[in-house]
């Protein structure tokens, strides 16, 4: 698990949005994931005398300096999406940090995209510096010691990243037909075209009463 500057590294499952009814969606190679789930203990590391378990907490990310995060492969080599260019977003929520890229933008990224519709990819991971934690020590079943790790407070979110290897195999992840971004767009534009609607029949409505007055005259 590669580490610097004192940056750790998680993985979750990654997901796929597709939609074979939109040609500008499948143009823009979007997908879409979780690096990181919400009070869902992992092992990190285990033998002999030591179990070591991790989760993060729900409020983890509340404080979090998310200016420009950017979407690796690994947490190394090339950008692939980042928030400064609009092509990643990256919202907590209330099951974990949830992410959506377009990876249409470069040869490499539209290749990734590839991968992780093929399967081959599936998993993610995040690379971040820690503010708070807590640990609790006791001893498990099977006479180890269990060491319960929970992070609490992420000063700061360098990057997720799509992972060969994820060190969180406990999410489930199902694929999704659109992107909820474009969803949400969709939204806000049916709404306006609704209120436009009604408004134009509010207008009709009164300029028919006011013809019919006139004519009663």
């Amino acid at each position: 698990m590669p580490k610097n500057d004192n940056r750790e590294y998680r993985n979750m499952t990654m997901e796929v949005v597709r939609d074979d009814q939109a040609e500008e969606q499948e143009e823009r190679k979007i997908v879409a994931g979780y690096a990181s789930t919400f009070n869902d203990p992992y092992v990190l590391y285990q033998n002999d005398d030591i179990i070591y378990t991790e989760q993060i907490d729900a409020n983890a990310f509340d404080n979090t300096d998310m200016s420009d995060v950017i979407m690796q492969y690994d947490h190394e080599g090339r950008v692939f999406a980042r928030i400064s260019n609009e092509t990643l977003n990256v919202t907590p929520n209330e099951q974990g940090l949830y992410i959506e890229a377009n990876l249409g933008g470069t040869e490499l990224g539209r290749q990734l995209y590839d991968e992780i519709a093929g399967g081959y990819t599936d998993k993610m991971s995040f690379g971040f510096t820690v503010d708070t934690d807590e640990e609790l020590r006791r001893e498990a079943e099977d006479g180890r010691v269990l060491i319960e790790r929970t992070i609490t407070g992420i000063s700061k979110l360098y990057d997720v990243s799509a992972v060969s290897i994820p060190a969180n195999n406990g999410t489930s992840i199902s694929v999704s037909t659109r992107s909820k971004i474009d969803g949400a767009i969709e939204a806000i534009q049916a709404e306006r075209l609704e209120a436009e609607k009604l408004e134009l029949e509010k207008r009709r409505t009164e300029v028919r009463a006011k013809a019919m007055t006139e004519r009663s005259k």
